[in-house]
């Protein structure tokens, strides 16, 4: 009896972080849930509602490291912030980070809503890598003035607004797995004799295991056939353990069977993936 398999293994991983200069597509969202990260509440807004200068938040530490909120009231020009509010995070004391430093951060932005008691949540689906040349993410269109300053909108009530930023980092992959496409690995042909085939008991044999790639196999067979009636002859193919050294996956594969007619050609085959 001579048996053939053929074992294919694939599986791909591929993790990449991008960045783009400046953000189109953002989505706005109203939640419940509050920034996680900071709130400035800003009271008397109508003092500084005209206002081109940016205001720079307090300090700030999330996700070990430190941030300030960079807000353009009258939105950034220099940004394309052109009649929106504009709103920014960038991060600090990068003089006690390592050379060549680099933070992928999951930013989100928000401007409270007090009417509706929600957060208006403005994304638009990047990771932003901060490092030396890029130490400012944010949306220069976050909300236009139109609705922000319109009072049956909500977001100021009684000369008072809110905003907020969430920052998440995003740390790089700590395990990768790299599993080659194997075909026709080498000896990948086993051939199970057995001898003495009619003195055979009414039960299952196994195979002496050999090893095909990373794992080891076995056949399986009952000489007296199963089933009811006319009994056919089960042949399986079982999966052991992997060699040595060896990673721990699953396995796929395609095999072929062959019952092999040792008077003649007449050899019978069966295939399986």
């Amino acid at each position: 009896m001579e048996f053939e398999s053929h074992i294919f293994r694939f599986f791909l991983y591929h993790f990449l972080f991008c960045r783009v200069p400046h953000s189109t597509g953002l989505t706005r969202v109203l939640r419940n849930q509050r920034p996680s990260s900071k709130i400035v509440t800003i009271g008397s807004f109508s003092v500084i509602r005209e206002r081109s200068e940016p205001y720079e938040s307090s300090v700030f530490e999330a996700s070990g490291y430190k941030w300030r909120l960079i807000l353009y009231v009258t939105g950034n020009k220099n940004d394309g912030g052109n009649n929106h509010v504009s709103l920014y995070v960038r991060i600090e004391d990068t003089e006690s980070l390592p050379t060549g430093w680099e933070v992928d951060v999951d930013l989100k932005l928000f401007v409270h809503n007090a009417r509706q008691r929600q957060y208006l949540t403005v994304s638009d689906g990047t990771v932003k890598r901060y490092n030396q040349g890029y130490r400012e993410w944010g949306f220069a269109q976050l909300i236009p003035l139109s609705t922000f300053h319109n009072s049956s909108q909500g977001y100021i009530v009684q000369d008072t607004c809110s905003f907020g930023a969430e920052i998440f980092i995003v740390k790089p992959v700590e395990q990768q797995e790299s599993v080659t496409f194997v075909s026709n690995p080498p000896n990948n042909v086993f051939t199970w004799r057995l001898l003495r085939f009619s003195t055979l008991q009414n039960k299952f044999y196994n195979s002496p295991s050999f090893l095909v790639g990373d794992r080891y196999w076995r056949l399986e067979t009952n000489p007296r056939g199963v089933g009811p009636g006319a009994p056919h002859l089960p042949f399986n193919l079982e999966a052991q353990g992997f060699r040595p050294n060896a990673v721990a996956t699953t396995t796929w594969g395609a095999v072929n069977l062959r019952l092999r007619d040792q008077l003649g050609s007449n050899h019978r085959l069966g295939y399986c993936k």
